[in-house]
């Protein structure tokens, strides 16, 4: 999907612009086609060094008792679930935001650049810097651009820094010249704690959470198990923001919109039997750990890496599912302090 740079409503900070939701098809053959345009898919092989190696365990994207680790699956609805669901759209389909190949001529999913070595620290100048991580980051040169150098889009960057164990994530971001950055806005964030950024600031996401760890990742779901809710995105939000939130975008002050953070959950009488392995395994973890509200966007937009090695026919199977299938659930019993991202244990 392609966005455009806006600035966010609320808050002085930047806004992740809604866009018309892009289109996934298939043509005889087999060929799978996504994009706003009837834009072929270019499925050119890509070297290894491309994908996201095997997850190291010694710098996980998440504790075991964060937030995006809790299931959710015996958790009760929330009281205004129905009126969540139907401002989402509750006919709209559900769409993966990745896949292999091209879309319009552009790469699409988030990439997640992969860093084991030391490196310097990088110079990020930033737009609104009152509410972002000014200093920390450590970029390499290579590191891969959200829909490519000349998207016109979010332009997320996401590196993970397994040697430091942090996530360094920009907005609309830009490089300029040799271990220099500009961006919209920015954070850094320890993976080795559950600490939440202080209430009210944003992040490179509009909620103010991190972007990694809600991202589908290849081999993961090439394993058949996805231990972690998914980042999804709403075309409006109420200007408000639950746990673990800690920034709103809303458009208007109404409670039938969903806040930052609302968790929502795939129900369980979803058939997905008839799925391939890949999207079996994000439609299962949608049941059993959910989708987090994490930015304005298409209506339930979820999101993952860009990586060669998806099936772009299979992840078209998650179309099927539609937003009636949804229901959004109280995860406030989760909560342990308002301002970590560990959840209770019961």
């Amino acid at each position: 999907m392609k966005r455009t740079a806006q600035r966010r409503v609320g808050d002085r900070v930047p806004a992740l612009a809604a866009a018309a939701a892009a289109v996934v098809c298939l043509l005889p053959g087999g060929t799978a086609v996504a994009g706003e345009t009837d834009g072929e898919i270019d499925k050119a092989g890509s070297s290894p060094a491309d994908t996201v190696a095997a997850t190291d365990e010694t710098c996980a994207t998440s504790l075991p008792d964060s937030f995006w680790r809790a299931p959710v699956d015996k958790l009760p609805v929330h009281p205004n679930s129905a009126r969540y669901v139907s401002s989402i759209g509750s006919s709209v389909p559900l769409h993966p935001d990745f896949g292999s190949g091209l879309s319009d001529g552009e790469p699409f999913g988030i990439p997640i650049t992969v860093s084991d070595e030391k490196l310097p620290e990088t110079k990020v100048t930033l737009d609104y810097a009152d509410e972002s991580d000014k200093t920390g980051y450590r970029i390499p040169q290579d590191a891969k651009i959200e829909n490519g150098p000349a998207s016109e889009g979010d332009r997320h960057v996401v590196v993970w820094d397994r040697d430091l164990c942090k996530s360094y994530e920009l907005w609309n971001a830009k490089q300029e010249g040799d271990n220099a950055w500009h961006a919209g806005g920015g954070a850094v964030f320890d993976l080795t704690t559950n600490d939440l950024r202080p209430d009210g600031w944003t992040s490179a996401d509009a909620a103010g959470l991190a972007i990694l760890p809600g991202l589908v990742r290849h081999e993961e779901a090439e394993s058949g198990h996805i231990d972690h809710a998914i980042r999804v995105t709403v075309p409006r939000s109420d200007r408000s923001h639950v746990w673990p939130a800690r920034h709103q975008a809303g458009t208007a002050a109404d409670p039938s919109l969903p806040p930052m953070g609302l968790r929502l959950r795939l129900k369980d009488s979803v058939d997905t039997s008839t799925m391939g392995p890949q999207a079996k395994a994000v439609a299962e973890a949608l049941k059993k750990y959910g989708a987090i509200v994490a930015d304005n966007g298409s209506a339930w937009f979820i999101t993952g890496e860009e990586n060669p090695g998806w099936d772009n026919a299979q992840l078209d199977a998650l179309k099927a599912v539609k937003g009636s299938d949804f229901e959004a659930v109280d995860a406030s019993g989760l909560q342990r302090s308002p301002d970590s991202g560990a959840v209770e244990t019961k």
